[in-house]
C-alpha cells in the first residue's frame, strides 16, 4: 500500500480515520482502501491499549509505544517464520512486500500523530 499517492490508472480516495479520537485525512489507492482500513482499525486498537495501560499517557507516547510494540511482534513473527521455513520469507500469512508497505503506512500515521497536523499523510 502506498499512502498519499496513487498510480496514474488507479484512482485515489480520501478517507477520514480516527485515531484515538483525532481526526486525520488519508489518500490512498482505491484498491487499497480495506487494507488501511485494516490498518487503521489495528492501530487504534493498540493505541488504546497502550493508553488504557498507561492511564492517560501523552498521545506521542502512545504512538511510539505501539510502534514499538508493531515492530517487536513483525520481528519475532518474521524470525520465526524463518526459522520454520528458511527459504520462504513470510510473516504469517503477510508476505515480506505487504508487511513493508504496512509498517511504511504506520509509520506515516504515527508521523502524522506525532506532528499533530490534520495535513494528507
Amino acid at each position: 500500500m502506498t499512502v498519499g499517492t496513487a498510480a496514474a490508472d488507479e484512482p485515489s480516495v480520501t478517507l477520514d480515520v480516527s485515531l484515538l479520537g483525532r481526526e486525520y485525512k488519508v489518500a490512498c489507492r482505491e484498491s487499497e482502501r480495506v487494507e488501511l482500513l485494516d490498518a487503521v482499525a489495528f492501530l487504534d486498537r493498540r493505541m488504546r491499549e497502550i493508553r488504557d495501560a498507561g492511564k492517560g499517557a501523552a498521545t506521542e507516547r502512545v504512538a511510539v509505544m505501539a510502534a514499538l510494540n508493531i515492530a517487536h511482534d513483525l520481528l519475532r513473527e518474521r524470525n520465526s517464520a524463518r526459522a520454520a521455513q528458511p527459504s520462504q520469507i513470510s510473516i504469517g500469512a503477510i508476505d515480506g512486500a505487504d508487511a513493508r508497505r504496512r509498517i511504511a503506512h504506520m509509520h506515516s500515521v504515527i508521523d502524522q500523530t506525532l506532528a499533530g497536523s490534520d495535513r494528507f499523510i
